[in-house]
Formats: C-alpha cells, structure tokens, sequence
C-alpha cells in the first residue's frame, strides 16, 4: 500500500477528513472531530497508528512482531502503531491493514454520541 492509498483509504470513510493538527507532516485522520488514524505518510517504513480493542491489540502484537507495536506516542492499550507494507513476504497485506484501519474507524464511531452515530448513518 503506497502512502496515496492509505490515505485514500482513511478518507473513503463517511465524514473522515484529514487534519494536520500536529505539524504539516502528520496526517491525522478524523470523523466528527475524533482521531482514528495517524500517518507520517512520508515516512519511511510507512507507519500508521490505528485505535484497537485492547485485546484484538496484544492478539495482533504477538501475531505480527515488529509489524504491529504499541502505539507510538500514544495510549498503549488501546493504540497500535502498523507498519504498512506492500504485500511482499514478510510484510502484511494490504486486506490486513484495510480492515485494521476500519475496524480503527469503526471502533471510534461506536465510541460517539448516538446522535452523531444516527447522522453518520443517513446517506
């Protein structure tokens, strides 16, 4: 997955925007004001941290060493930091960091007012 991609990806998501609250480096990936992903996308390895269940976290940790961390700079527990690979051996596909990043989105819209849940379900 190229950095384009990702961040194509992140804003595929309904009401996802792309803020830089940070620096002009750090893509922060937002729906209705809550973080769900964030990417140097010019970094190198391309890494992205994703919000995750805190089991599914340790799950995943152990599952892909050096791949999957604990979220750099961020609450350990319930962040992830994933190296973005290109689908090459050793490195995890593409499907996988899909689903990683909605299971991210989806796990931040769970966590907002019912309210903003029923807008974001309206087409």
């Amino acid at each position: 997955m190229t950095p384009a991609q990702l961040r194509d990806l992140c804003l595929s998501f309904n009401a996802a925007v792309e803020d830089f609250p940070f620096s002009p480096e750090i893509s922060v990936f937002k729906v209705l004001g809550k973080m769900f992903a964030l990417s140097s996308l010019d970094g190198r390895p391309l890494t992205v941290n994703l919000k995750c269940d805190p089991d599914d976290a340790i799950r995943l940790r152990r599952e892909h060493p050096r791949l999957i961390v604990p979220g750099w700079h961020m609450n350990k527990r319930h962040w992830n930091t994933v190296t973005v690979g290109g689908g090459r051996e050793g490195e995890l596909p593409d499907r996988v960091v899909r689903e990683l990043v909605e299971d991210s989105y989806d796990l931040v819209v769970a966590g907002l007012p019912r309210a903003d849940r029923l807008r974001l379900d309206r087409p």
